[in-house]
């Protein structure tokens, strides 16, 4: 197994790796949208903490060598599911044409007081 950071993410507030890469695949923690350096949140909003949760995953992805085009599978936590659409619609553009499986799930509650978080699992190239 190899343990990944990038300090262009958000540092893990626990006890656990950004990512991991074992068996050909990428494995990555949830990512809430903390700004990376800080311990703050970036908006209060659903599309400002989305578009952070879609840099945080794109810069841990990088750091393992991969792209979007590599996730196979994500998991979405929504604080509430009201904000259905604007999460779909700013993921659906991250994404574009590559469509991983995923599941959205509200939940109640989430770090820090985030509306979303977001967990990926992509294929190591």
């Amino acid at each position: 197994m190899q343990f990944l950071h990038t300090d262009k993410a958000p540092k893990a507030i626990g006890p656990y790796s950004q990512a991991v890469i074992a068996g050909g695949f990428v494995f990555m923690s949830g990512q809430i949208p903390l700004i990376p350096g800080t311990t703050e949140l970036a908006g209060t909003d659903i599309e400002s903490q989305t578009r952070q949760v879609l840099a945080n995953i794109a810069a841990v992805l990088e750091s393992a060598g991969c792209s979007p085009a590599d996730v196979v599978q994500s998991r979405v936590f929504l604080a509430d599911l009201k904000d259905f659409q604007t999460l779909n619609t700013l993921y659906a553009a991250f994404f574009g044409e590559h469509k991983p499986v995923r599941t959205t799930i509200q939940v109640a509650g989430l770090p820090m007081g985030a509306l979303v978080e977001i967990e990926c699992l992509a294929v190591k190239k």
